[in-house]
């Protein structure tokens, strides 16, 4: 497999788990979203809003948005889980619709990350996927850790990778309406 298909894949996968965290967390009450807990960021929404930031930014890079040195000041975290939920998800249907277009020379690209005191990162455009699906599984464990602390049975969020756990999946592909074969291409 290139390594273009599998940023596909794994741009899909984050779609998938974001798309079965926000469903298990729908039952949640705003006090809950919002409940001390031991964790980096210490809620659920505090964590789920720093993952949203954070996507955003690294989206908003890969594809060449302007005005991201203020992407920071520029934020609004979400009180409710509905509107996040809404917003992570139109974020990730972008990073799907990048990967999608990738190939060999795009993942080769020179990607600007600009930085705090006028400062501009570049990496290439891998190694930003590479880091943002780091920092997405990172932070989804936090709160499917945090989860456990709650009546909410924090939900299977790995199995989206292999092509032979389809069947594990079934219910999250209809409800996208992905076909196994436009994700995972031939398997054989």
């Amino acid at each position: 497999m290139d390594l273009s298909r599998h940023l596909r894949i794994e741009a899909h996968a984050n779609r998938l788990a974001n798309h079965r965290l926000h469903g298990a967390m729908a039952a949640l009450t705003h006090a809950e979203l919002h409940a001390a807990r031991t964790s980096f960021f210490p809620s659920l929404i505090g964590t789920l809003n720093h993952i949203l930031e954070v996507d955003q930014y690294y989206v908003g890079a890969l594809l060449g948005e302007p005005e991201l040195a203020t992407h920071w000041d520029r934020f609004k975290a979400d009180e409710e889980l509905a509107p996040l939920a809404a917003r992570q998800a139109a974020c990730d249907e972008r990073l799907i619709a990048f990967c999608d277009a990738l190939d060999g020379a795009g993942c080769e690209r020179v990607i600007e990350l600009p930085r705090s005191q006028g400062r501009v990162q570049r990496e290439r455009a891998a190694h930003v996927l590479a880091h943002l699906f780091m920092h997405q599984t990172h932070h989804r464990g936090q709160v499917h850790a945090m989860l456990t602390g709650t009546a909410v049975e924090p939900p299977q969020l790995d199995e989206f990778l292999m092509p032979s756990e389809a069947h594990l999946r079934v219910p999250d592909m209809a409800a996208l309406r992905w076909r196994e074969a436009e994700v995972y291409g031939p398997t054989a």
